[in-house]
């Protein structure tokens, strides 16, 4: 049986263990979750016991990571989509054709996919509406429309859906694009990306003039450079929009003769066409690294490449078993075969082979890998092509003539001439987040170690919390090899010692061998200036990137990552300044974790449920009011299930039991409903409020409003915002250091400070909760 850490192990349990509806499990052990999809991903072909035992051999030890929806997905009898993701349909400037996309949006993201629009085909605000007498209100009116249909829709299993807007950097409305998110609350279901063209960069560098345009009509114009210093700006104080280099994108692409993009998945790794689909795996380097930590230390390139063919004819059968949201995507899926086969655990296998990652021996056998992999996947499609078939779109003379292709061995492209391949396009680096906690922690993706150690916090069955320590995985084999006590070789660097250009180099140098993109945080100190920050990206442009994603810890999106050294005492939260007397205490029953709950079915009730009775007295009002909040535990988590107000006061009867009937249908929907308590105190009475406790409360729900928030964070399911920060202590190189849990910003499903950026997307160290995956 798989021994991992325990971290491992709850994530297995979570989100990749197959369960029956009565929630026992189907799969008893981690070999039977590989052994039930090497059977489903087996079937299409001609001698399934033999492929079965070959599928389940290259999961065997966490040495190829199927993507996420695959892991737990396939072979559960289920009508579920096996992808991640989705490019949805170009969206027409019409209204009826508008809302058809919302529709097929909703559709897709009900199956669990995140999705990618662009909303550059819509007229900008003002533009003249044609018959109705009327001007546009613009693709960001819209995209308000979409972000609401996300936070409504929960995404299948496990997380809200998430999605990628981008908007073409001539489209007048660009600057409003960029400014978006600055508006608190607004559109915060999206990731946003600016589609930057090589013309935009020339006039950037040259300092000409650029032309916001739409159906050939001229906008207006400003200076390429403002528009520049406007995207970086934004970028440097709020982490968003990215950039993506979409000219580069579609020059580099193998189907050039067939499809144009302009647009990508959630977190960046797949520009794809029009329905396109992710269909993504990743090989575990940490896994395949021979004699680590000694001087003859490598990776088993001939393991290598078996993993990679393998892996190859793993992920083709995928798209003949998945289930897929719209009929759209399933002919985009099987008439060009995308695939994108990526890896993780690099950075775990660059520090067992004893190079410094953003180093030059690091890029070098970074490249050496990255040159194999791309390689014998080429190779493994063509030997496909030659048994089942090339993709239906494949035209020989055009696709060897694509500028990727040409820079494949000549063996390689006779082999393609000579049997044509069966997938367009074959490599990817993916958000591994989750799957690389997984994975008995290996480094996620092609991103350096966060850090070697940090603590989780566990809630435990009876609801108390204990802390667990997670280490990283070649952090964990080196001290079992050599001692608690051996000092840590130089490479041995986490994030938090590279500097920006070393996440820059590393990221181009694998960019050479992927046909698609790659998902990838460059992280950065808040202490950098601006200059610095804007050089990134231009860096990354001038290196062949073909998009670059940064992010800057700071007040408004808080800190990836601090460091501590020990473990230091929390500055006390101040009391609650609420018009609240003591909460009386109930009887506490303490329930087991339940699974994230859809919308349309609505959290079951127990017998008994524990919570407490808040005393709140309103200067109006001649008789105190009696606000019980009771509580379930669900997915490790205690959140609020329901509300009742009681008082002898009987002229606001009516609003109140109306008003707890609303917020309790609410809370058993499950999901995020922290929203509730900013609903509440966002309401004014017009007629004024009240100074209660030397401070004014603006309306009597307002109070209300309070009293709930205190209790989320009484109870841990949303963060204290008047919590006091520990400044970070100083950094030593030398030394192995711990995630700082006072700066990093609280997960949205676990509430634990552990959500840290990485590979474009927020990914919780403690639960493995992903926004993108």
């Amino acid at each position: 049986m798989t021994q991992v850490a325990s971290i491992s192990q709850q994530i297995w349990d979570m989100k990749y263990r197959l369960k029956g509806a009565d929630q026992r499990p189907v799969d008893k052990t981690i070999e039977e979750s590989w052994r039930r999809v090497a059977r489903a991903l087996a079937e299409p072909e001609a001698d399934p016991a033999l492929w079965e035992e070959r599928f389940y051999d290259s999961m065997s030890d966490f040495q190829f990571l199927p993507a996420g929806r695959i892991l737990s997905g396939a072979g559960s009898d289920r009508r579920v989509t096996l992808f991640n993701c989705f490019v949805m349909g170009d969206i027409p400037d019409d209204m009826s054709g508008i809302f058809e996309h919302l529709k097929e949006a909703a559709l897709t993201m009900q199956q669990g996919g995140g999705i990618g629009y662009d909303f550059s085909p819509l007229r900008p605000k003002g533009a003249p509406v044609k018959g109705v007498g009327a001007d546009a209100s613009g693709p960001l009116s819209f995209m308000d429309v979409w972000d609401a249909m996300c936070r409504t829709i929960m995404s299948a299993g496990s997380r809200r859906g998430a999605m990628m807007a981008t908007m073409r950097c001539d489209h007048p409305d660009i600057e409003a694009f960029i400014d978006a998110k600055q508006e608190p609350g607004r559109l915060r279901m999206f990731n946003l990306s600016v589609l930057v063209t090589d013309a935009f960069m020339d006039a950037v560098k040259t300092d000409q003039s650029w032309e916001l345009t739409f159906n050939g009509t001229v906008y207006r114009s400003m200076p390429a450079r403002a528009l520049w210093d406007k995207i970086m700006r934004a970028t440097y104080a709020y982490a968003e929009p990215g950039v993506i280099f979409i000219d580069r994108i579609n020059r580099m692409n193998n189907l050039h003769y067939c499809e144009t993009i302009h647009a990508t998945n959630p977190c960046g790794e797949q520009p794809l066409p029009a329905y396109g689909v992710c269909l993504l795996g990743s090989v575990n380097l940490a896994r395949l690294v021979d004699k680590p930590f000694e001087d003859g230390a490598r990776l088993n390139m001939a393991r290598l490449k078996d993993i990679v063919r393998v892996a190859v004819r793993m992920m083709d059968n995928v798209i003949e078993v998945s289930g897929f949201p719209l009929e759209a995507h399933r002919t985009e899926a099987r008439s060009k075969r995308r695939i994108g086969l990526g890896i993780t655990g690099l950075a775990d296998a660059l520090i067992m082979c004893g190079a410094r990652y953003g180093g030059r021996e690091a890029i070098r056998l970074t490249e050496q890998w990255m040159a194999a992999i791309r390689r014998e996947a080429y190779l493994a499609s063509a030997d496909l092509a030659a048994e089942k078939g090339a993709f239906p779109l494949y035209d020989r003379d055009a696709y060897l003539a694509g500028e990727t292709v040409k820079e494949l061995d000549d063996d390689v492209r006779a082999a393609i001439a000579e049997k044509g391949i069966r997938n367009a396009l074959l490599t990817s680096i993916a958000p591994t987040g989750t799957i690389s906690l997984f994975a008995d922690n290996v480094s996620s993706g092609l991103e350096p170690v966060f850090s070697f150690t940090y603590t989780r916090s566990v809630l435990q069955p009876d609801g108390s919390r204990r802390e667990e320590e997670v280490s990283d995985y070649a952090y964990r084999l080196f001290r079992r090899m050599k001692g608690d006590g051996a000092p840590l070789p130089s490479a041995f660097v986490d994030a938090q010692r590279l500097t920006p250009s070393e996440h820059v180099v590393m990221q181009a140098a694998v960019q050479k061998y992927i046909d698609s993109s790659i998902s990838k945080t460059i992280n950065v100190p808040e202490s950098i200036g601006f200059e610095a920050f804007r050089d990134v990206y231009e860096q990354a442009y001038e290196l062949g990137c073909k998009g670059c994603t940064t992010y800057r810890p700071n007040d408004i999106t808080g800190a990836v990552l601090e460091v501590k050294t020990d473990s230091r005492t929390q500055a006390p939260v101040d009391e609650p300044q609420l018009p609240l007397e003591k909460p009386t205490p109930r009887p506490e029953d303490h329930l087991e974790a339940g699974a994230v709950i859809h919308l349309t079915r609505p959290l079951d009730r127990p017998e008994d449920l524990p919570g407490k009775t808040y005393k709140v007295r309103w200067p109006e009002s001649e008789h105190a009011m009696y606000i019980t909040i009771n509580d379930v535990i669900q997915d490790s988590r205690r959140r609020p299930f329901e509300v009742f107000i009681n008082s002898k006061n009987m002229e606001h009867y009516a609003w109140t039991v109306a008003l707890t009937r609303m917020i309790s249908a609410v809370f058993r929907r499950g999901g995020d409903v922290a929203f509730v308590v900013e609903e509440l105190k966002a309401v004014f009475d017009p007629r004024g409020g009240q100074w209660v406790g030397g401070r004014y409360v603006p309306s009597l729900l307002a109070a209300i409003g309070e009293v709930i928030e205190r209790h989320m964070i009484d109870i841990g399911f949303i963060a204290d915002p008047k919590a006091a920060r520990e400044p970070p202590e100083a950094r030593d190189d030398r030394k192995v250091v711990n995630l700082d849990s006072s700066r990093l910003r609280h997960c949205p499903k676990c509430n634990q400070p552990a959500l840290i950026r990485s590979e474009g997307c927020d990914t919780c160290t403690s639960c493995g909760y992903s926004k993108c995956g």
